[in-house]
Order: C-alpha cells, then structure tokens, then sequence
C-alpha cells in the first residue's frame, strides 16, 4: 500500500488553491439521481470517495463523464433501485442515494453502511425522518428496505442536526408534492451548496425566519449546471499546516467565512493572518505559540474535521492547550501516533490535553482515519528527520493532490510503495 515518506523541518512558503469541497460534491452527485436530465458539475475534486460515488451512480444506471474536475452525469438506462453491500461498504456517505430512491421508486434497499473508525454514525436519523414521508423500514440481512405506498408532506425534527441526514430528507422531499418542514437541520456550507443544486434543478427550498428548511415537493426537477463550493475543511488544513511549520503561506480560492472560527482561533494562538473575500494569508510566525482550547460542534462551531490538524499545532504550543471532542466518541486514534512523535498528550473520554513541545520527531507512524492522517503529515511537515505514514489512502479521500500542493509550498514528501 501506498505511503508518504516527508523530510520535516522546511518552513512551508507560498500560495495553494482550494479544491472544490468533498462534502459538498458528494451528495450534490448523488442528487442527480432525482432526475433523468443530464447534470453538469463543475469544480469535483479528484478524490477516492468521489470516484466511488461515480462508480455508484454508474451502478444505479446512471453515465458518466469525468474531465478536468468536471462530471456530466446523463440518464444510461433505467435506474436500479438497489445497492450491493461491496459498493456501500468502501464509502458511508452511499447511505445518500436511499432518499432519491425511495422518492423515485417508492423502494429503495440499501445495504447498512457498517461501522466507522471514528464513531458509530447512526443511519436511524434517516429512517425516523423517512418513516414520517410515509415510508416503513425493514431491516433484512443487513439490508435497509424502504416502501411507501405513497409519500407525504411532513414536519420532522431531527433529533441532532446531522448534515448527511438533513441532506438525505431534502433530496426526498423535494419530489414529494406539498410543504415539508425539516428543523434542527444542519447549517453547514455543504448543506447550503446542495440546496443551491437542487433550486437549480426545479427545487423549491428556504430557509424559514427560525433556520428550519420548507421544501414545496414538485413532480419531478429537470437537470442543472453547478460548480462546487470550495472545501473548507482542506484549505483549514492548509492554514493549520502553514502555521505548524512556521511558513508564509496563501490559501486562496477559499471561502474565509466558512473558517472563521479556525481563523480566530489562530490568532489566538498569536499568528497574524490577512484575509480577503477568497484567501486566507498565514504570515510567517516566530513568537511562541499560545495554547488555545477548542470544542467542536456543527457548524458555524469548531469542525470536528478540523480537530485532528489542530491538535498537530498544539502539540508544539506554549503551554497546556484542550481540544473538547463533542461530535464523534472515538476522534482520538491520532493522538497515540503523535505521542510517538514526541508529543505529550493524555486523553480521557471526550477531552485531549495537550502539553506543547519544542520539537517533534520523525517517526514511522499510520493513519487512521482521513482527517487523523492529514494531522501526522502536518507533524512530519514540523519533525527533525524523516517520518513515514501508512495507511495513506484515509488521506486521499479527502486531499486532491496533497502531494503535489505540498511540494509546490517547499516541502519535501513523497508517495511510495513498498510493494511496487
């Protein structure tokens, strides 16, 4: 299997381009099943889970064209309304495609996604939310089965904003005729974009005077033409990594209001940074790095996605610095590899303290998990000597080219595989 090999030690200097979100790309992608008119999508990142998303749809019955970031999706048959458990089990997020297909066909089966490393990620948010669409749920050798003899307008209260839930009951909603009201619904930016897709498509979506989302259901959606939202999750990375390795480094193509609490609390931890409407510049920083404590939460909180590269920063802080993990139960698994990089972080239930270092060390160390492996090559990027990271295909289904970006900022990683 394929690994990064980095030399550490090289401030990180210059600019990198966002990507187009992962998050947001995802479930826009699967919203093309909702109609038979060709979509064009604009600004897909070239990752791992995408290709497997594209491998769903072409499953479904769906044909694809994937050029230059770019995805044309066109109608190639009649549609399945079914999952093979091999397809679900390589990525969680095809839990996506049941409430497209259950607004399709009436009947959808899809196979339960499985555990996750980094936390259980319940599916019964989805299925509370479709059993008030009129929807029954049967639970059949692993499989979910969803059947309506007809689907209904409804208020649902999700019982936590899930982002992958909000999104599954919108696609839904959107082809069953009257007014649906989802509340307590996610307020990310991947949510947002979605919704600016499917309006494209014929939706009629809006967020109401107390945040809860009115769908008005129509008939059927025609298709669109979308680009991408910019990830905010990877260019977070990119700002914590120029901060980490004391470099100058530009993140533009951004979107510097979706970071904002990233971005405060870097400046609270002493660095100086210049924004504009699409960039982000992290200025080179030799004073000591102020411990900060930082919680997760939905958004517009602290991204739970964010917490593992920032523990990375941390680990060479001034002090004693908290990272509360409020979101998943099991999002520490990178600290143990960053303790063998010479960190001093103790863990207990949901909290991480981390006591700052001045150095860390190479080491030979494995991801995880995708946002777990991003933090350890952050670390490599800071540590005296050479690390080696496993396992990093967790990486690539979250970082177009990471890299090729890394090496164009000044640093010194590689791919490599054993094996070949």
């Amino acid at each position: 299997m394929d690994r990064f090999i980095i030399r550490g030690g090289k401030k990180l200097n210059g600019s990198v381009h966002t990507s187009g979100s992962k998050n947001a790309a995802l479930p826009i992608l699967v919203a093309t099943l909702l109609t038979d008119e060709p979509c064009v999508l604009h600004r897909v990142p070239n990752l791992r889970d995408v290709r497997t998303t594209l491998k769903i749809l072409e499953y479904l019955g769906k044909k694809i064209e994937y050029r230059d970031n770019t995805v044309t999706v066109t109608a190639d048959g009649v549609l399945k309304n079914n999952l093979p458990y091999e397809l679900v089990k390589q990525m969680r997020a095809s839990f996506w495609v049941a409430g497209p297909l259950l607004a399709r066909f009436k009947v959808a089966e899809i196979p339960l996604p499985g555990g996750c490393a980094i936390g259980v990620r319940p599916v019964d948010i989805h299925l509370k939310g479709f059993e008030k669409l009129g929807a029954e749920c049967e639970m059949k050798a692993g499989n979910v089965i969803l059947r309506a003899k007809e689907l209904v307008p409804a208020k649902i209260v999700l019982r936590f904003p899930s982002v992958r839930a909000t999104q599954n009951l919108l696609m839904c909603a959107c082809l069953i005729p009257g007014e649906t009201v989802l509340e307590n619904v996610a307020k990310e930016p991947e949510v947002d974009d979605l919704i600016v897709f499917l309006n494209k498509m014929g939706a009629d979506i809006r967020v109401g005077d107390k945040g809860q989302l009115i769908v008005r259901g129509k008939t059927a959606l025609h298709g669109a033409e979308h680009a991408v939202v910019a990830d905010r999750i990877e260019s977070g990375s990119y700002m914590l990594a120029a901060a980490a390795t004391r470099g100058d480094v530009t993140v533009d193509g951004c979107v510097p209001e979706h970071n904002s609490i990233l971005i405060e609390a870097l400046q609270e931890a002493g660095f100086t940074l210049g924004v504009t409407p699409d960039s982000v510049h992290v200025h080179a920083y030799d004073g000591d790095i102020k411990p900060v404590r930082v919680r997760t939460a939905p958004y517009p909180g602290f991204a739970t996605d964010l917490q593992a590269p920032w523990m990375t920063l941390m680990t060479l802080c001034g002090g004693t610095a908290e990272v509360d993990e409020d979101i998943f139960e099991n999002r520490f698994m990178h600290a143990p590899e960053l303790v063998r990089m010479g960190a001093e972080i103790v863990t207990e239930k949901s909290v991480a303290r981390i006591t700052g270092v001045k150095t860390l060390c190479a080491a030979h160390v494995q991801a995880s998990d995708l946002r777990g492996g991003m933090a350890l090559v952050i670390a490599g990027l800071c540590a005296a000597g050479e690390t080696e990271v496993e396992r990093v295909y967790h990486i690539d289904r979250g970082y177009e080219n990471l890299e090729q970006k890394l090496t164009a900022l000044g640093a010194d990683i590689r791919r490599y595989n054993p094996d070949k």
